[in-house]
């Protein structure tokens, strides 16, 4: 599978698990130079705390389109090293 944005491919992965309808990729399938952190987060009663990247490609941001939780709870443990894309960005 394939995270798209902007004409470019974002991640690429076999290994992606879907939960609550979002595709999510190991954090290894990222192509990193597109990534940049950003301060935003938000809490998920059931998963922990989300934190929040950004996508900047052929000089366009397309900003906190993609999260990943760092320490998910127990209930989600099985998303734990891996993020999923949202704002535009397709999943094929």
């Amino acid at each position: 599978m394939k995270a798209i944005w902007n004409d470019t491919i974002l991640a690429e992965s076999d290994d992606v698990i879907f939960l609550e309808g979002n595709a999510y990729f190991p954090y290894n399938s990222i192509k990193e130079e597109y990534f940049q952190e950003s301060s935003t987060t938000t809490l998920c009663p059931w998963k922990g705390k989300a934190s929040y990247m950004s996508v900047i490609v052929k000089g366009k941001t397309n900003s906190n389109c993609a999260w990943y939780y760092q320490k998910p709870s127990f209930l989600a443990k099985k998303i734990k090293e891996r993020i999923a894309f949202w704002n535009g960005v397709t999943i094929e």
